[in-house]
């Protein structure tokens, strides 16, 4: 955290619109709260004196609303004719722990929204913000555990660190690096990819198994080649909007999930070990690509697992912790009923040989998919889940997982804005207003469609 914000307890952004527009204004106040200490005011003017920010005045008062840790508000009403204003509020966003919207009384003139940066934390707003969490590996990357596989491997350990370099030197909007893999890398995808391929059609789900036709088809899947990342992105966004970008190794379930409400799917472009071809303590793109992809090209799946990414933005960790073990249960190690037989859509069990079978035996304990339920579950990396949850469809699963996210306290709603890839903030009657009418021709467009159809 920034040191003159480390006082900073709570920034309220105030004024007569939308959020998202706020700096067209030429005056905007913002209220910020702060103990009662020697020196804590001074401290947070002067982050609107670095950002040229010209403040034309100050008051402060005994706080209105109960705050933690908060003894007196300031309010600031500061000139933003000079433009960088946006640069202050971009810096209060990174620097300060949390963010939060209060909706508070409304005129016939408009809403008057409260943008207070007090107890939810920050998320990404455009697809580009996906920058600055996508390096937050937590685990593995270029370092390996002793008990890793290739920890001993001096020319495995060497080409991680490729890897892992060009996945942090990565920025959105740029090509995926294109890999030249060896032969040792081409034959382990091989071995995986022949023996994993052969038990599809008596475990995995329609879906899965007909998009993996389809990247058959176009010859990205092959038994001699892995993929490059870039092609099977083109082929994602093209059939369901989803995109990849390269990854140096585990991100935290926050940053992860947050790609997920941009339609991004953080992948990794390393192999596992040569010497245990079957096993990866970690994701590789074995597993994402034979695990993920062919489910992320389907439209209802790539719908579930973005309203999963929308949900956690903003989230506390509790919520978050939910989330993903929502998401860990279902991407990750799903089941689903299909022609009356139980069916496989979890990356974690498609690319994973033993218990993929193990899954679909009596001696696996298989649960009804429910997310309170699920949530409290343990979630097992080095060995065979306790038990594994059942959907009787995605569009259950689905529905499941929205009234699971209506109960995630936030005071605000998000909306995913394809044609900008960004995430609007509903945060006032006026924006949910605007968003309806701009709904509107799409609604026309289907009441049209079903007029059509009756006739």
């Amino acid at each position: 955290m920034n040191e003159k914000l480390r006082h900073s307890r709570n920034v309220v952004i105030s004024r007569r619109d939308s959020f998202n527009d706020y700096v067209s204004h030429s005056t905007t106040p913002v209220v910020f709260s702060l103990k009662n200490e020697v020196g804590g005011l001074a401290r947070a003017l002067s982050v609107f004196k670095e950002n040229n920010v010209n403040v034309v005045h100050v008051e402060s008062r005994k706080k209105h609303m109960q705050r933690a840790d908060s003894e007196y508000e300031v309010y600031v009403n500061t000139n933003s004719a000079d433009g960088h204003i946006q640069d202050l509020m971009a810096l209060l966003n990174i620097h300060s722990d949390v963010i939060n919207t209060i909706n508070t009384d409304e005129s016939e003139e408009g809403a008057l929204a409260e943008v207070i940066l007090s107890e939810i934390p920050w998320f990404p707003h455009k697809i580009a913000d996906l920058d600055k969490c996508a390096n937050r590996v937590l685990q593995y990357g270029a370092d390996l555990d002793a008990d890793h596989p290739g920890f001993k491997d001096t020319d495995y350990r060497q080409r991680r660190k490729y890897f892992s370099e060009l996945a942090y030197q990565y920025k959105y909007g740029e090509p995926i690096p294109r890999i030249d893999y060896t032969k040792i890398e081409t034959e382990t995808w091989g071995r995986i990819f022949t023996q994993l391929t052969s038990l599809y059609p008596d475990y995995a789900c329609k879906e899965y198994l007909a998009n993996l036709q389809v990247l058959k088809d176009e010859a990205l899947y092959r038994q001699d080649s892995i993929p490059q990342l870039q092609d099977v992105s083109d082929f994602l966004k093209a059939r369901t909007g989803f995109q990849l970008r390269p990854v140096a190794g585990y991100l935290s379930s926050r940053d992860f999930l947050s790609g997920l409400a941009f339609r991004m799917f953080h992948c990794t472009q390393y192999i596992r070990h040569n010497t245990d071809p079957f096993y990866t303590p970690e994701p590789d793109c074995c597993h994402e690509l034979l695990g993920h992809v062919p489910m992320l090209a389907d439209k209802s799946f790539a719908q579930f697992s973005q309203e999963i990414g929308l949900a956690s933005l903003g989230a506390s960790d509790e919520e978050i912790q939910k989330l993903a073990t929502c998401y860990f249960f279902t991407v990750e190690f799903g089941l689903c009923k299909q022609d009356g037989q139980t069916r496989v859509y979890g990356a974690g069990l498609l690319s994973s040989i033993g218990e993929l079978k193990h899954a679909l035996t009596d001696s696996a304990v298989v649960k009804q998919f429910d997310p309170k339920e699920t949530a409290q579950e343990e979630c097992i990396i080095t060995s065979f889940q306790n038990c594994y949850y059942l959907s009787e469809s995605f569009e259950e699963a689905k529905e499941k997982m929205r009234e699971f996210a209506s109960t995630i306290q936030r005071p605000f709603a998000v909306r995913y804005n394809p044609y900008t890839q960004s995430v609007e903030v509903l945060s006032n009657v006026r924006r949910v207003a605007e968003v309806v009418n701009e709904l509107k021709g799409d609604l026309n467009t289907l009441s049209e469609a079903l007029k059509k159809l009756q006739s």
